[in-house]
């Protein structure tokens, strides 16, 4: 047999398999299984999304290992469509009643699917005829994967998922802080990196100027001595010339557009806001990275530790890229890995 994961055709005889191929669906899954002469044993039947589909799924597929004693092994396929087929890749790959037949549950590529579908020429256009392909997909050596291996790499893939999350949100806000800081102080908003007064525009101090100095009158009007003292309580001491900061900023308050001033106390308040919020963010963000760092622990060791060897990439981006990727054996080369994470190139 050409093709297919290695793991599986050193550990079984296609000629004893049962591949079934399940097409996922929100509401309704569609299943179909046959034998390596394609001889049909379930013919696209429709069960539902819910546990007892799923049980009875797994039933089906038990009735039919019970009473045609040839199969000695279970090969089950279906596409990785959005979360819809996440339970039942777990339920039917921890399923006590198929475990004898070395069950492995595979979630596909939509995209290697559907270009395998393109090879029958005369097809049918039947409701769930995508069951049908996804087992003769797995019945002539296609799958190139590794079995799912559910809950520890979907633990770990939530919680990466949910750190990009956090991390836009952060990025969102202080993008729509931004506008706001604009509307009140428009001059600090423009000062690029080489001009600003402070080297985290989002830190203590910056908050601190902008919260508590609720217009641009207020920051001119105060002596430079009082402002360096502002700056030196907030910053800690930790800004190296306060006094060149005072002036900077006293410059951009001098600069900024006027705003009438019932403006001026709602525009604070949304910035302090908006400051609260990207704190919260950030203490949920150092949460989750722990929580990372301890689910990743044990899961492909070897890879996860030649990952975090990369100069940029550090432990939790490792552990995102194990959890969207799996492992690297399940990849014949780097051009399939590539394909996986839907990077293609033509040859030249």
């Amino acid at each position: 047999m050409k093709g297919g994961d290695e793991s599986v055709k050193e550990h079984i005889d296609y000629l004893s398999t049962l591949f079934v191929g399940i097409d996922i669906a929100s509401r309704i899954h569609v299943i179909s299984a046959l034998d390596f002469n394609e001889k049909f044993y379930i013919k696209m039947k429709p069960v539902e999304n819910t546990r007892e589909g799923a049980a009875l799924m797994e039933q089906m597929i038990s009735d039919v290992l019970e009473h045609n004693h040839l199969f000695k092994y279970v090969v089950i396929g279906m596409e990785a469509t959005g979360f819809y087929g996440v339970h039942l890749a777990n339920y039917l790959s921890a399923s006590d009643l198929l475990a004898p037949f070395s069950v492995r549950v595979y979630c596909l590529n939509p995209k290697e699917v559907k270009n395998y579908k393109k090879s029958f020429n005369d097809i049918g256009k039947n409701d769930g005829i995508d069951s049908y392909v996804i087992a003769d997909f797995a019945r002539v050596g296609r799958i190139a994967i590794k079995p799912w291996r559910g809950s520890q790499y979907l633990a770990l893939q939530r919680l990466t998922r949910h750190r990009m999350h956090i991390t836009e949100c952060i990025a969102r806000e202080k993008t729509y802080m931004l506008n706001n800081i604009y509307l009140k102080f428009s001059e600090y908003a423009l000062l690029r990196d080489g001009q600003h007064p402070f080297a985290n525009k989002y830190g203590a101090t910056a908050e601190a100027i902008l919260t508590e100095y609720t217009t641009n009158e207020d920051i001119v009007n105060s002596s430079v001595e009082d402002l360096v003292a502002f700056i030196n309580s907030k910053s800690r001491g930790r800004i190296a010339d306060p006094e060149e900061t005072a002036k900077i900023l006293q410059a951009a308050a001098r600069n900024s557009y006027r705003l009438d001033k019932c403006l001026y106390e709602p525009l604070t308040i949304s910035i302090a806001s908006s400051f609260n919020c990207i704190s919260s963010f950030e203490r949920e963000l150092k949460a989750i990275d722990k929580a990372i760092l301890q689910t990743v622990q044990g899961l492909n060791p070897d890879e996860y530790t030649v990952l975090n060897s990369i100069p940029g990439i550090g432990k939790v981006y490792s552990a995102g890229i194990l959890a969207e990727m799996g492992s690297i054996k399940a990849f014949p080369n780097a051009n399939a890995l590539a394909k996986y994470c839907g990077i293609v190139w033509n040859d030249n």
